[in-house]
């Protein structure tokens, strides 16, 4: 069963242990929480009332005012991308064949710097998993053959790829650009690609090797501040000053990767040493990819219809392009996981209902009541739930019952007792900011990330990535996920921080648990600048332990591994500029459109 362990890795301070029955009961008076009695509901300016009482007495139900979809049935049914036609797909096995030939050629020709700059590219375009092969004897041969470098720009480069694909590099190659005194050199302040890639670079430090990287990270980031400071203008930026306004904003490790690809391929159109080739077949990469999405889109969206969830729960978020975009954000090879992608994007609809059913509307016996039919998970539990729940109810059920079944059909494994687990996990911690709600408790910063990493919902979704990213599904290995191993706590502990980061002001305005901005300004005493520097630091710290669960694990769960990464990168990018789940963001909206429904003009020779 996916029981809540407490990992062997300490958390980074405040931050201690994952398994939420240690929460403190909230029945009692904390050194750390504050019992301030229960919130009177009438205070809260979204309420409305409701007449579907389960006990006849018309509750107050709360109403989180979420907007309609921006991207209705009628429209994504009827959208349609072009570059699924035969002629593209033609054109793109052509260049993709030329990539490779080229590849091969520059494992024994080409200088080393020349072979990083496009390994970098090849990424940051998107179209690297076609290469896996030929990019891993580059690195290798580059990795084997190491020469002390004499610039900032490729030894950062080089650090960070080969970072990237798990090979043995040391920090220490940083110390040929410091002064006896160890500090970075100040003839380094106006190499603006150097320090450009040394801040990427230094996104990738460990936990146990922090000193070095995170004076490269101040150092980098003081000058390109300074730099943008002096190029400010008008103008359309040029390359570079976009390259680092972009980085500073969100660095590249931290980037849901489709994203990056898009607003790249628009930078690298610009450079004047830009590969006509490689621009050409990222074009049509972005193009095809988009068009696979589509079509998942498109049969989520008669799923969604069918379901009626939008329909019979209208106080709930109709958000399923949006839960679609958090799955596509952490499957990246869309050729290889459409199946995993349709599964996920169903558990992350499903946990929306469920998380607005106990944010904004449930009473709280009613809430008991449904934590107690998940656990038990039989259709017969049903019948003791108020009528608005059922149809979730009966949903839920035939998800779960859908994945277990392809599961079992694939891998010859029942997966149903850890799937019903992750789920009644998710609700007791729903359960538990319902009772901190209605209770009028605020809990320590400690106590509420503890049950905040399973209600944040990506355990759920990284957990059933889990049985479509491992082959073979051994005892051993459901034994490590029972443990809720550390990718899944560090990645959620990203989401739920950054998440709170833009939405913790929303939520409390419509009347809802303290946030982790709140806790720690409750019991430090801080003020709410403070606290948002805190979890800001919280964040930083926390990609350290991601980067040094990725480096211990990758040998034996590596596309697993690679989910947890890339849930915790897409986290960010929704949360960067706002709620890009809740509310109708324009920057999320934006992004999404050009993600699914916008494809980049191209024309073939």
């Amino acid at each position: 069963m996916l029981a809540m362990a407490t990992s062997t890795r300490p958390l980074p301070t405040p931050f201690s242990s994952f398994n939420s029955s240690k929460t403190k009961s909230i029945a009692c008076l904390s050194t750390n929480g504050m019992k301030t009695g229960p919130v009177p509901l009438t205070h809260s300016p979204n309420m409305s009332t409701n007449l579907s009482s389960s006990d006849g007495i018309n509750p107050i139900r709360r109403s989180g005012n979420y907007e309609p979809t921006m991207w209705n049935f009628q429209f994504i049914q009827f959208t349609h991308n072009r570059y699924a036609g035969e002629e593209y797909m033609k054109r793109f096995d052509e260049l993709k064949a030329e990539m490779k030939r080229n590849l091969m050629m520059m494992v024994e020709e080409s200088e080393e710097l020349e072979k990083l700059e496009l390994v970098d590219n090849l990424q940051r375009l998107g179209v690297s998993y076609h290469f896996n092969h030929e990019i891993m004897q580059i690195l290798r041969s580059i990795h084997q053959n190491a020469t002390p470098e004499d610039s900032l720009y490729s030894t950062a480069l080089k650090f960070r790829l080969l970072r990237q694909h798990g090979f043995d590099i040391s920090q220490d190659i940083l110390n040929n650009f410091k002064d006896e005194q160890g500090n970075f050199n100040q003839s380094l302040c106006k190499d603006t690609k150097g320090l450009l890639q040394l801040y990427e670079a230094s996104f990738l430090s460990t936990e146990t090797e922090s000193t070095n990287l995170d004076a490269a990270n101040t150092f980098a980031q003081s000058h390109l501040e300074n730099y943008l400071h002096n190029h400010l203008s008008g103008e359309q930026d040029g390359p570079t000053v976009a390259l680092v306004r972009h980085a500073l904003e969100l660095p590249l490790h931290c980037m849901m990767l489709r994203v990056e690809t898009r607003w790249y391929i628009n930078i690298y159109e610009r450079m004047p040493n830009a590969n006509p080739l490689l621009l050409e077949l990222a074009k049509l990469d972005y193009n095809i990819v988009q068009a696979t999405h589509q079509e998942d889109i498109r049969n989520l969206s008669r799923w969604w219809k069918s379901s009626c969830l939008a329909e019979k729960l209208p106080f709930t978020r109709d958000r399923i392009v949006e839960a679609f975009l958090w799955i596509a954000g952490m499957m990246v090879e869309p050729q290889k996981n459409q199946n995993c992608r349709i599964m996920l994007t169903k558990v992350t609809a499903m946990a929306t209902v469920i998380d607005d059913i106990y944010d904004v509307y449930g009473t709280l016996d009613e809430l008991e009541l449904f934590t107690d039919a998940v656990e038990r998970m039989d259709v017969k539990a049903m019948d003791q739930l108020p009528d608005y729940m059922k149809i979730c109810y009966l949903s839920l059920f035939n998800t779960i019952t859908e994945i277990a079944y392809e599961v079992l059909k694939e891998h010859g494994v029942n997966v149903t007792p850890y799937l019903i687990k992750s789920w009644a996990d998710l609700c007791k911690a729903y359960l538990q900011e319902a009772r901190w709600y209605y209770n009028g408790y605020t809990p320590s910063l400690e106590e509420y990330m503890d049950n905040a990493r399973i209600s944040v919902g990506s355990p759920v979704m990284v957990a059933g990535a889990f049985f479509f990213a491992t082959d073979p599904i051994t005892k051993e290995a459901l034994d490590w996920l029972s443990k809720y191993p550390d990718i899944i706590r560090w990645s959620a502990t990203i989401i739920r921080l950054a998440d709170d980061l833009v939405t913790s002001s929303d939520e409390m305005e419509r009347g809802d648990v303290p946030k982790s901005i709140q806790c720690y300004m409750n019991e430090k005493g801080a003020s709410e600048e403070e606290a948002r520097k805190h979890i800001n630091s919280l964040i930083k710290e926390t990609w350290k332990l991601i980067n040094t669960t990725q480096k211990e694990n990758s040998l034996f769960y590596g596309k697993f591994i690679e989910c947890g990464v890339n849930i915790a990168r897409t986290g960010q990018t929704i949360y960067q500029h706002g709620d890009g789940h809740g509310i109708q963001n324009y920057e999320i909206q934006n992004r999404i459109s050009k993600l699914f429904f916008e494809p980049i003009a191209i024309s073939i020779p």
